[in-house]
């Protein structure tokens, strides 16, 4: 049982003063305190392992000892210049030999960012206004991005809903919608409409799989159509391989953004593609008309320039991503062990590195089948792995490099204590 202790008081004093009582990120019922290694611990006391990882830049834990070296090494001499630095360089390099797509990267702090300005650089090189993204996918908070992210309703494909108030309906005359691994909605919307500008797609959508030969498929239809192809690959960079989902995959975008790891938990965020898609940032070779202006306060600043370059850095080391699957594939039989036994319907849903469960003997291909059957099942499976000393969140499970064998079988203990709480429901 949760002891009671100070973070009601702290709870209490974020509805004072944060709507809705808390940042706008995860649940406000919990305040948390610190972090080290594959472990949190909230104001209480009460110690969790760690499968959030602050929605996935901590991949290599909390305080990796060689990352803190770095930062604690590059705070004297400065944390911010609004000027180019050594350090962010570096990482330029470091990521352009990484990722396929990228011969030149711009910095910004926030994947948000890196999504708002690949949609406009699509657009000042295409000439070309309309967006094709998809139902459930998730692009940051522009006003393109919150077309149906997550709509209530149903609506007829290609129609655009808003999820947020405050965009003006003209936005949803630029952006068409269609289902995630629906390679004939695809073909026919671009043979209806000849001003789009790019296909926007997450290669792993929150956490449904591409399927065999779709992203290729999308490849193919932008190519033919003369559309740029983006990759948001904030979630998946440097998480799915080291080359992120294109190496995975095997396909190469036009445009692709980074963030979460890229960082190594600190706010950095890039977008990169070819140098000719590029140039339009180079007001030199591009001109007036086709400039796109693009600056920030902290991009590409020294501290998180350092953080990521020693993310990267351990992350090519041997075996690495060989460990981070095995973890997470072991987190991924438990479930299903478990769950299996007691006769409780399910399907794991997304890659070894970024997954959960669906309740549901449904196969999830998209954002209308990849749904609970009851999602107060799922509700009382996560809070109860939280009551045990599980943080996650209720819509995916976040593997980490730092999570020990002794942190599997506390998982593993506190799985079987949720499945059986759902079988006595």
């Amino acid at each position: 049982m949760l002891k009671i202790g100070t973070q009601p008081e702290w709870i209490d004093r974020a509805n004072a003063v944060l709507p809705a009582g808390g940042f706008g990120n995860f649940d406000p019922g919990i305040i948390i305190a610190s972090g080290e290694g594959s472990r949190v611990w909230d104001e209480d006391g009460n110690e969790y392992i760690d499968y959030l990882i602050g929605s996935g830049p901590m991949l290599l834990g909390h305080g990796h000892p060689e990352v803190m070296e770095a930062v604690l090494e590059q705070l004297p001499k400065g944390m911010t210049f609004f000027a180019n630095n050594a350090k962010g360089i570096e990482l330029a390099e470091a990521i352009i030999d990484a990722v396929p797509c990228c011969e030149q990267v711009r910095f910004v702090a926030s994947g948000g960012e890196a999504d708002m300005y690949a949609i406009r650089l699509a657009r000042a090189y295409t000439g070309r206004s309309k967006i094709l993204k998809f139902e459930g996918g998730y692009h940051g908070m522009s006003a393109e991005a919150q077309m149906s992210l997550a709509p209530s309703r149903q609506v007829n494909f290609p129609q655009a809903v808003p999820d947020s108030a405050g965009i003006p309906d003209s936005v949803a005359e630029q952006v068409l919608v269609a289902p995630f691994n629906d390679l004939e909605a695809v073909a026919a919307l671009l043979d209806e409409h000849n001003d789009v500008a790019a296909i926007m797609v997450e290669p792993l959508q929150r956490i449904v799989p591409p399927e065999p030969g779709y992203l290729q498929g999308l490849r193919d239809l932008c190519d033919k159509h003369h559309v740029l192809l983006i990759f948001d690959e904030i979630v998946t960079g440097f998480r799915l391989a080291y080359g992120g989902a294109q190496e995975k995959y095997g396909v190469t975008p036009d445009i692709c953004t980074l963030g979460k790891a890229t960082g190594g938990g600190f706010p950095l965020a890039a977008l990169g593609s070819s140098a000719e898609i590029m140039k339009h940032f180079n007001k030199a070779q591009v001109g007036e008309e086709g400039w796109l202006m693009q600056l920030g306060t902290l991009s590409g600043n020294p501290v998180a320039s350092v953080a990521g370059l020693k993310t990267l850095e351990v992350l090519r080391r041997d075996g690495v991503y060989d460990q981070l699957r095995a973890t997470g594939l072991a987190l991924q039989q438990m479930q299903v062990d478990a769950l299996t036994k007691a006769g409780i319907p399910h399907q794991v849903v997304g890659d070894e590195t970024l997954f959960d469960i669906y309740f549901t003997d449904r196969a999830c291909r998209d954002y209308r089948s990849a749904r609970h059957d009851d999602p107060q099942r799922n509700t009382l499976y996560n809070d109860t792995l939280r009551a045990n000393g599980i943080f996650k969140s209720p819509g995916k499970l976040y593997p980490s490099l730092a999570v020990t064998e002794a942190d599997l079988e506390q998982t593993r203990a506190a799985v079987e204590k949720a499945v059986q709480a759902i079988s006595a429901a």
